[in-house]
């Protein structure tokens, strides 16, 4: 079917999201009298519209998926009258034409299963981290392999703060320069998508003022991804070890990752 004029696909399908949405509250569940008859499930647009505090043509112009840009003041109205999750917010945003916003505040406590991959993989070092790179989860190996990153503080574990900040990490990492400067690289990256998050402001806050090295490459603004690679550390026990390292991404929270590390020496040739 050839597209109508002036509806992209992603009108259409924020039309379509909202609609699905709308169809299954019920009056009851919003508060609203029954009145007359129902042709179709869910609330009446009008009703919709009113209680978002919007007009219901605004609002039947969105669910017909017409090129019109609805500001996040009206979007996140509609996500409450919806009773929208974090997950469809923020979807409703996406479709809408705008970034999520900045997720602030608590985090979701790590699932047991999740929390348990690490201690599954011992005696390969594994850690959890989210997008502050806060230690979510480890295992013994990982504690052993970087002293001092996990200490049962106050407050969560850190790795770009114990890269930085912690003078054993220049002992661990033998390739330190290198592996601090890309790692500040993929802390901006993530950074400059959560541009309203205070973690990622008071992190960087406490960088600036601890690390001069941070002070110098920061201004500099490089940016790089998560990735997998080899790095060479210098295990407490076994001296320096070459390790191939990897990282999953946990399906239903995308910026926390699990990272593996393995003796390179152990693997099979051609790993």
């Amino acid at each position: 079917m050839p597209t109508q004029p002036g509806r992209s696909d992603r009108h259409r399908q924020l039309g379509a999201f909202l609609r699905s949405r709308r169809e299954r509250l019920t009056p009851d569940e919003v508060g609203l009298p029954r009145t007359g008859r129902r042709r179709t499930p869910g609330l009446r647009r009008e009703e919709l519209a009113l209680l978002a505090g919007i007009s219901a043509t605004w609002y039947t112009y969105l669910e017909q998926g017409r090129e019109i840009r609805a500001s996040e003041q009206v979007l996140n109205a509609l996500a409450t009258a919806l009773r929208l999750d974090r997950h469809e917010r923020d979807h409703l945003l996406r479709l809408a034409g705008h970034a999520p916003a900045a997720e602030a505040g608590e985090r979701e406590p790590l699932t047991a299963g999740a929390g348990a991959v690490p201690l599954l993989l011992q005696p390969h070092p594994a850690y959890i981290i989210d997008g502050t790179y806060d230690v979510l989860g480890h295992n013994q190996a990982a504690r052993e392999l970087f002293p001092k990153l996990i200490t049962g503080a106050d407050r969560p574990a850190n790795f770009v703060r114990w890269v930085f900040l912690e003078p054993v990490a220049r002992e661990v990492l033998l390739d330190w320069e290198p592996e601090a400067r890309g790692l500040l690289a993929r802390l901006r990256t993530l950074a400059a998508r959560h541009t309203g998050d205070a973690r990622y402001t008071r992190l960087i806050e406490e960088l600036n003022e601890g690390s001069p090295e941070v002070r110098d490459w920061w201004p500099r603004y490089e940016v790089q991804a998560r990735h997998s690679g080899r790095k060479r550390l210098r295990h407490p026990r076994r001296g320096a070890i070459d390790y191939v390292y990897t990282a999953f991404h946990l399906a239903e929270q995308p910026e926390r990752t699990l990272v593996v590390y393995f003796d390179s020496g152990g693997l099979p040739d051609g790993a």
